[in-house]
């Protein structure tokens, strides 16, 4: 049977959006010619803020001590975790070399980026955990600089909690900027910083659409949409569970998409039930968020057996992906497009946003149809090199300079024509681009 809408999406995560890229683009426009001096109008415009915008060592120790021991005990275990997986994904990539023909040795390098700008949001919420997924990556990769920017409160600063995780992290430099002026800064290197390589981390419309913008002349993570989060789900699995797991994604944002599929009718038709109730008794300040995602963004479909849950959940490319339903190694091995996966009842998105280890910094819209998340690799450039002796070379060079007349560059022919007269001068060549 084709797949049966029980509940279908008023709108979609681009709906109604703004057109933000004039905004930003002026905005970035005038810190480039302005420097310091106008991204920190920008900073007293935008986040009411006036204090040091690069905090000291006492700042940050000050920060430091308002944190409560047992918050600080769980952000150790977090940047643990995400470390120590960060580090064992380091290790699957190495430097390599082989002998392509004998004598003509190539190899490949891996590098990191020298400075790393992490953006950490701080206004609705204090996005404590991506402090940690950034900045131990960028850490764990060997980058020399790492700067951690989050928009300070009024009159406040960065959140005390955010500037810790940084620090223990080992961001380099923290600062209190927020918005498209602290993407800004970090990119053109104002208030001394060096000029960043890559910028990673969430934020808002604005700060994805300057990241946009800015990439080429700076790498990014990506262009990261609403976060959005898929369940496939079988007769197996707990209705109250599913719908609890669904109710904690739309709670992200108002335009936060959720997805149920399943293969058991009864199973979604509970799980509907559930959600109105689990979204009201959310604290006020969620509860509309999750209400408005799930009336018009939220999805559950119906669908005949777990194949053609597993082509649904490939056609969406979910950022997170949870499966709750029996044998789990077949999904493993069915299921290609997504973020980051969920296997099972007992882990849970939010595991994953906050302390599992594995990054919360992940494609959406769509995009994990061909890219994955934030990962150590992504600040870590794989370069090549090759080297070669004189007899190595000779049949590359004729080769080479055959398959450049071929395609008429005769400079690149010409590269290979005088090493092989060097190297091999009293040798004969039919370097002609004749078949």
């Amino acid at each position: 049977m084709p797949r049966e809408y029980l509940k279908k999406a008023s709108l979609t995560s681009t709906s109604g959006a703004s057109d933000v890229n004039e905004i930003v683009s002026k905005i970035l426009n005038e810190i480039e010619a302005g420097g310091d001096k106008a991204a920190l109008s920008y900073a007293a415009k935008f986040d009411n803020y006036e204090g040091n915008i690069i905090l000291t060592p006492e700042e940050i120790e000050a920060a430091c001590a308002l944190v409560p021991e047992r918050l600080k005990a769980d952000i150790r275990f977090s940047h643990d975790n995400v470390r120590r997986f960060a580090e064992a994904q380091k290790a699957t990539v190495a430097d390599i070399e082989v002998e392509v023909q004998p004598g003509f040795v190539a190899g490949q390098k891996a590098i990191p980026v020298a400075a790393a700008g992490c953006y950490v949001p701080g206004g609705r919420y204090s996005h404590i955990a991506s402090a940690i997924m950034t900045v131990t990556t960028a850490k764990v990769a060997g980058c020399s600089h790492i700067v951690a920017c989050s928009p300070p409160r009024p009159g406040v600063g960065i959140a005390p909690a955010i500037v810790y995780a940084a620090h223990i992290c080992g961001a380099d430099t923290i600062m209190a900027m927020g918005g498209v002026q602290g993407v800004a800064a970090m990119t053109f290197g104002l208030f001394g910083l060096p000029k960043a390589n890559i910028l990673v981390g969430p934020g808002n419309q604005f700060v994805a659409e300057a990241k946009r913008i800015l990439f080429g002349r700076v790498g990014i993570d990506m262009i990261a949409g609403p976060t959005d989060s898929l369940i496939l789900a079988d007769s197996s699995a707990d209705a109250h569970i599913v719908a609890t797991d669904l109710v904690s994604q739309a709670e992200h944002g108002y335009n936060s998409p959720v997805w149920l599929v399943t293969d058991n009718r009864n199973l979604a038709e509970e799980v509907m039930a559930l959600v109105p109730g689990l979204i009201e008794d959310l604290p006020e300040t969620n509860r509309k968020n999750a209400a408005d995602a799930w009336r018009d963004y939220a999805e559950v479909i119906l669908c005949e057996d777990r194949e053609e849950m597993a082509a649904t959940s490939d056609d969406y490319a979910p950022e997170h992906l949870t499966v709750q339903a029996d044998d789990l190694d077949w999904w493993l091995n069915r299921l290609s497009c997504y973020g980051s996966l969920f296997l099972g009842e007992e882990t849970t998105v939010s595991y994953g946003d906050k302390a599992a280890g594995t990054n919360h910094v992940l494609p959406t819209s769509g995009a994990a149809s061909y890219t994955g998340g934030l990962s150590v690799h992504k600040y870590m450039k794989i370069v090549t090199w090759q080297r070669s002796t004189r007899e190595g070379s000779k049949g590359v060079a004729e080769a080479t300079a055959r398959i450049s007349r071929l395609e008429g560059m005769e400079g690149h022919a010409r590269a290979a024509d005088v090493r092989l007269a060097k190297y091999f001068p009293n040798e004969t060549f039919d370097l002609t681009a004749d078949a």
